[in-house]
């Protein structure tokens, strides 16, 4: 009688070759400009919440939020000025692509930020909403600009340099340097307010730092 024998397992230690890579999708430029407006349009509505209840959030908006309640100049006017000092870290670190999309997401951020007044007029929000609701929103807007290779400047992009090349979390990065800015918010506003921003910043932060991580997204 013929015996046929089980082919041997593979040895437990036998290397296993690993999964490819897949490929990088490339974004279209209509895509990357509709990634843009839709990015800008969120972070712009999220800081017109903060505004309307005199919070504040952390990164160069929150700075720009800041001087507004103390100088009478437009919003757009004061954050497109703080942000001139970075633009040349961005050419420097992150090339003029992303430095070109970065000026023109502050530029439409700070056309906004006239737009919104105009068409939702003077708005009573309950505070703890206005900070929640608009971190969220600006958070969300953010993750969308960094997913086009743009950002809205300042610390933005300061982390974004500082995940790729030391591998630090953009979102913590973000959240250690936003501290800073909350905190000189108690020269302005009251304890309750800063302590509902200082809450509200973290949960922009905890947006980027849980969906922007390195290798998650593979979309150029």
């Amino acid at each position: 009688m013929t015996t046929h024998t089980a082919p041997a397992p593979p040895a437990k230690n036998a290397a296993t070759p690993a999964a490819p890579t897949p490929a990088a999708v490339k974004h279209s430029a209509a895509e990357d400009i509709l990634g843009i407006l839709t990015g800008t349009f969120a972070a712009s509505l999220g800081l017109f919440l903060l505004k309307s209840s005199e919070a504040v959030t952390g990164g160069t908006a929150g700075l720009a939020l800041l001087v507004s309640y103390s100088i009478p100049l437009p919003f757009g006017v004061i954050f497109m000025a703080v942000n001139l000092p970075f633009f040349a870290l961005a050419v420097w670190k992150k090339g003029w692509n992303f430095a070109l999309r970065t000026v023109a997401a502050v530029a439409v951020v700070s056309v906004l930020s006239s737009v919104h007044p105009a068409a939702l007029g003077a708005v009573q929000i309950d505070p703890l909403y206005a900070v929640f609701g608009g971190n969220l929103l600006a958070g969300v807007g953010l993750l969308i600009l960094f997913r086009h290779k743009s950002s809205l400047g300042g610390f933005n992009i300061l982390a974004l340099v500082l995940q790729e090349r030391l591998n630090w979390r953009a979102g913590y990065v973000q959240l250690i340097l936003d501290v800073a800015i909350v905190l000189a918010a108690f020269a302005f506003v009251g304890p309750l307010v800063v302590l509902l921003s200082a809450a509200g910043a973290t949960l922009l932060n905890f947006v980027l730092a849980l969906n922007h991580r390195p290798g998650r997204y593979l979309g150029e």
